[in-house]
């Protein structure tokens, strides 16, 4: 982590990932970019539906290969890059027929590194492979939920799941919230955890950066009316004046507050549920 000097009032307390340490390349591959349209919490009506959300710098996307279709072929990492659009950092890989793509990279891996896609392939960081062929007690990201769906789980900055057990045709994977889940054996997973693990202690230091980035005010509830929060109003600071926390529409949050379906089509498939609050 690089943290700046406190010379103004928006650089005390900065603290940002040391981007010239680890990134080799200023500007994208121009094959494999796009314009892209945020909604910035919008739906396609335009009205609001996610708050704190909108504005932000214009974003060039850059197209993610999360299926890695290009089996038994040998990739070599020219670059790693930066991405807007997402936490971990990414890598513009050379295929051994010459094709380029880009791809989240794992922790440890530099360029002039390669790694493989295949069902054989070594227990190596960046190999992909299916999960029945992964050892018990190996970490892995860029997870298949489906076989052949393309990778779901774990493709954050710095996030990795642990596979616990094979089981009759199932892998029980150890998610980041603690959560056990079992997948297909026949899905597919990539070796290593996901790059830039230090983006969760990254501190902005100024309202400006958070601006950026397209995340507005939040206002906190007692600070509003009675008709615009259930915590409104009174004289001077009040207490919230309710047994449990509620958000601005009066639905209950707060730990221990259940928000999954009770018949979720993919209740089947959890082991363990996560642990949340004190217990976990």
């Amino acid at each position: 982590m690089k943290k700046l000097k406190p010379i103004t009032p928006g650089q005390r307390g900065t603290a940002t990932v040391s981007y010239r340490n680890v990134l080799t390349a200023s500007e994208p591959k121009k094959s494999l970019t796009k314009g892209h349209k945020r909604h910035v919490g919008r739906n396609s009506q335009g009205r609001l539906t996610t708050r704190h959300k909108g504005a932000g710098h214009k974003r060039l996307y850059r197209e993610i290969d999360f299926k890695y279709n290009k089996r038994d072929v040998a990739a070599k990492i020219e670059s790693i890059e930066y991405d807007p659009n997402r936490s971990a950092f990414i890598a513009l890989v050379c295929y051994a027929d010459g094709e380029r793509r880009y791809v989240v990279v794992p922790k440890g891996m530099k360029v002039g590194e390669s790694f493989i896609v295949s069902k054989d392939a070594p227990i190596k960081t960046g190999n992909r492979m299916v999960l029945k062929n992964v050892p018990v007690g190996t970490v892995v990201y860029n997870v298949e939920l489906k076989p052949e769906d393309g990778a779901k789980i774990a493709r954050s900055a710095g996030s990795a799941v642990e596979v616990i057990a094979h089981n009759e045709g199932y892998v029980h994977l150890k998610m980041p919230s603690s959560e056990v889940r079992r997948v297909k054996d026949t899905a597919w997973a990539c070796i290593g955890a996901v790059s830039n693990e230090e983006h969760k202690l990254r501190n902005l230091g100024k309202a400006g950066r958070s601006r950026w980035l397209g995340i507005r005010p939040t206002v906190r509830g007692s600070a509003m009316n009675p008709c615009d929060h259930p915590y409104g109003g009174g004289e001077g600071r009040q207490g919230r004046g309710t047994r449990r926390a509620k958000s601005k529409w009066g639905k209950e949050t707060g730990i221990g507050h259940k928000t999954r379906k009770a018949k979720k089509y993919s209740n089947v498939f959890i082991v363990t549920r996560r642990k949340v609050g004190k217990r976990k």
